[in-house]
């Protein structure tokens, strides 16, 4: 039966991820003990956001729970407690992530000397700001109005477990080694289904103890891959790219030719409410 297989909180843009057995879905995406996907994220001198894709060593920043404290971790360094109360104290500034300016709130010095110490780079740690009017692109989400933190765009991300089975044996006809869902950093995993047919999914329906209805999830933009998935999770070295091997078969005419990989997500109906692994779905196909 097709169901959930795995739940991943990426608190900071571009760091490591948390493995979660549920979540709750808000109207950003996933949240977990009030804290929410891509809360946080790193801008340089200029305000402007930092990546896997420049800094790969971000993949080794991992957060985590203490107890009721929310900690980072990184090679070589002392953990970092990361305070869940805003301070009324804390500066407020513009940030730029992609083509969009908005307000955060600065972490403080001691966030910026860990971070900029560990990354080699003067970089500060900022948070979202309930000022912020981001958005999801309306093109893509039906016009309905979908707010936005620091991801590159959607609330979630949503990738098959098949699909990512289908490009290892490409992968691995061709001689090189598999690679793990996390290169793709999904915060949605499913099981029992085909390969891609994510992609033709209309609707997500979730059957969740939590609820008497069924959660609704839409898919509603294919993900186009950039360098990241090159970029090893454990060891922050990089790696050649699959997407070189997803290039000859997973080429989108709806976005010029790019190569994609995992559905951008929205959520329907079920706001508030848990998901967790093991919940039963079914997928409302349209094609």
């Amino acid at each position: 039966m097709p169901h959930i297989s795995a739940l991943t909180l990426y608190p900071i843009k571009s760091c490591a991820g948390i493995a979660l057995a549920s979540a709750q879905l808000g109207a950003t995406g996933l949240s977990y003990r009030s804290i929410r996907d891509r809360e946080w994220m790193l801008v340089d001198a200029q305000n402007q956001f930092l990546t896997q894709r420049e800094h790969p060593r971000m993949a080794l920043i991992q957060p985590g729970f203490e107890g009721e404290k929310f900690m980072l971790q990184a090679p070589g360094m002392p953990a970092l407690e990361i305070p869940l109360e805003q301070a009324s104290s804390a500066a407020s500034l513009q940030v730029l992530v992609w083509e969009d300016t908005v307000p955060a709130y600065d972490s403080g010095d001691v966030c910026a000397a860990w971070f900029s110490r560990f990354l080699g780079i003067a970089c500060r740690l900022v948070r979202s700001h309930p000022a912020s009017q981001r958005c999801a692109n309306p093109k893509w989400t039906g016009e309905i109005k979908v707010p936005s933190l620091f991801s590159d765009g959607y609330p979630l991300l949503l990738i098959s477990s098949a699909s990512l089975a289908d490009l290892n044996q490409k992968l691995l006809a061709q001689g090189r080694a598999a690679v793990p869902m996390n290169r793709f950093r999904p915060n949605i995993v499913i099981d029992g289904v085909e390969a891609f047919e994510e992609d033709y999914a209309e609707l997500l329906l979730i059957h969740s103890s939590d609820s008497p209805q069924h959660i609704k999830l839409k898919p509603v933009k294919p993900c186009p891959r950039c360098p990241m998935p090159a970029v090893n999770q454990a060891s922050a070295e990089v790696e050649q790219n699959p997407v070189d091997i997803l290039q000859s078969y997973r080429s989108n005419a709806l976005l010029d030719g790019a190569v994609t990989f995992g559905m951008n997500t929205i959520i329907a109906q079920g706001l508030g409410q848990t998901i967790a692994i093991a919940d039963g779905l079914e997928l409302q196909l349209a094609f």
